[in-house]
């Protein structure tokens, strides 16, 4: 619902349908009031110079995409489509189905004691009536007759209307696919307690309401679609398609007007009913092409696991950079691309802080590096078998034995000349004597005036350094550059 102004009345008090409407509310339905949010805050950055890319970005901050896959999704968010999210597992379209939640406005007018949220609008507006009819409940509750019920029969200043905020099973459902996943899960079940009072097993007053009524008026979650049963999938479709649910066991059908919000790996696609995905907008979730993307990824991933210990960065851009490699390496093979994904590249930063820790250091040496990249992309093979396992570990390790060492002076090129042209600009004088320096100060004497301007450096650059000081960290930076090799290479 949106109303034309602002009415904080209507949040604090009880009121009636023709109240809301007095006061310039209109009906809208959970697709028309996701595309007004949506649009209004791109309509708003523009006003304000926001860059198009960090405006996409801005409406789902946790889910760091390539702009492309954004404007899939924004613009079938825009369009009113139910969406499904595919690609390589990993690849962050759980997180982005949450980010849509996060989105979409929580505050909601709705019929009061109504068990599914009903949309006053449902109830007494003859047309809104026809896109989204109201539940079994209130056409008894409101109408002279349920088989014959006419919202225009109905008095909207009869209809009590309270304030309700959109949250887990109320507005908002989320269903894990399984194979032991039925249609009464999603259509929901019988309410003893209220058969026993009723004594009807086919009225409509003793049902508990599924996922899909539960999710009426707002966002429903489907994780990996592809698993579950066709049976299921059919009563999924039939919401989609008539916005109603029909339970097994009720002469009635409910209201089920929600944005449904899909993943599947790309290897359960063909499990997908096709009537189904053709009522889902398909939008692909690939790993993303973008280093700095790659990188925040990473940060926003273990940023909290780094902060007690120092995490050289360029043994940070050096995990990214392996991740990479192995995605373009290996594609999207299912027993690997587990391997290759997002949580790989937190796992990576997590497990050679815990190799730190556990010897009791507060600095990640290249060796704890090492065994954490090693630990997190050989827990990461879907392997079907003892053979196969061993298989694809011996692929792992031989990756990782071939591409660590290159990766890391890749690093180290990147931080050493990210220094050399914007701190010294380009002046190979002063780099030699920054050099020379250093191995002064490796070998505990101290620096000149050109050191001074790495430590400065590597102060900003350093975000994690733990609790170590700005020359300790200077020099450990220094030392890891050293063993690349790259100093001998600019000679």
């Amino acid at each position: 619902m949106v109303a034309d102004t602002m009415c904080p009345s209507l949040l604090k008090s009880k009121n009636s349908l023709q109240s809301i409407m007095d006061a310039g509310v209109r009906p809208e339905t959970p697709q028309e009031t996701l595309r007004r949010e949506v649009r209004g805050r791109l309509a708003k950055d523009r006003e304000q110079g926001i860059e198009y890319e960090t405006s996409l970005q801005k409406l789902f901050p946790n889910a760091i995409l390539d702009t492309e896959v954004l404007e899939s999704i924004v613009t079938a968010l825009i369009a009113g489509n139910h969406a499904l999210l595919f690609g390589p597992s990993g690849s962050g379209k759980t997180v982005l189905a949450k980010e849509v939640l996060k989105l979409m406005p929580k505050d909601i007018m709705v019929v009061e004691d109504c068990p599914v949220q009903d949309d006053p609008f449902s109830v007494g507006d003859p047309t809104f009536y026809k896109h989204v009819p109201c539940c079994p409940f209130c056409r008894t509750r409101f109408g002279k007759d349920i088989e014959k019920f006419d919202p225009k029969d109905v008095d909207p200043r009869e209809i009590p209307v309270r304030r309700a905020t959109i949250r887990e099973g109320h507005g908002f459902a989320r269903v894990q696919g399984s194979a032991e996943v039925f249609p009464d899960n999603l259509t929901g079940t019988t309410n003893i307690r209220k058969l026993e009072e009723v004594g009807d097993p086919m009225s409509p007053l003793v049902l508990e309401p599924g996922k899909l009524l539960q999710a009426n008026r707002g966002i429903l979650i489907v994780d990996e679609v592809g698993k579950l049963p066709l049976g299921t999938q059919n009563v999924l479709l039939q919401a989609l398609q008539e916005s109603i649910v029909t339970p097994a066991k009720s002469r009635e059908t409910f209201p089920a007007s929600f944005i449904t919000i899909s993943t599947s790996n790309i290897s359960d696609l063909d499990n997908i009913n096709e009537p189904l995905n053709d009522r889902l907008a398909n939008v692909y979730i690939g790993f993303s092409r973008s280093h700095a993307r790659n990188r925040l990824i990473t940060e926003m991933g273990s940023g909290k696991a780094m902060e007690d210990v120092f995490f050289p960065d360029v043994l940070f851009d050096a995990g990214v950079r392996l991740i990479e490699s192995w995605r373009l390496a290996t594609g999207e093979l299912y027993e690997l691309s587990e391997v290759g994904s997002n949580r790989t590249l937190i796992d990576i930063v997590t497990r050679s802080v815990a190799f730190t820790q556990m010897q009791g250091r507060g600095i990640v040496s290249t060796k704890d590096f090492r065994a954490g990249v090693t630990e997190a992309m050989l827990s990461h093979i879907r392997a079907r078998g003892g053979d196969s396992y061993n298989r694809d570990k011996e692929a792992v390790e031989g990756f990782i034995k071939e591409r660590l060492k290159e990766e890391i002076k890749l690093a180290a090129d990147a931080y050493w000349c990210r220094f050399f042209e914007e701190t010294l600009k380009g002046k190979k004088d002063a780099a030699a004597r920054v050099i020379a320096d250093g191995h002064e100060v490796l070998d505990d004497r101290p620096g000149g005036k050109e050191w001074l301007r790495f430590n400065d450096y590597v102060k900003d650059r350093e975000r994690y350094r733990g609790r170590s000081t700005e020359e300790a960290a200077a020099k450990r930076i220094f030392k890891i550059l050293k063993k690349t090799g790259i100093y001998g290479d600019l000679k």
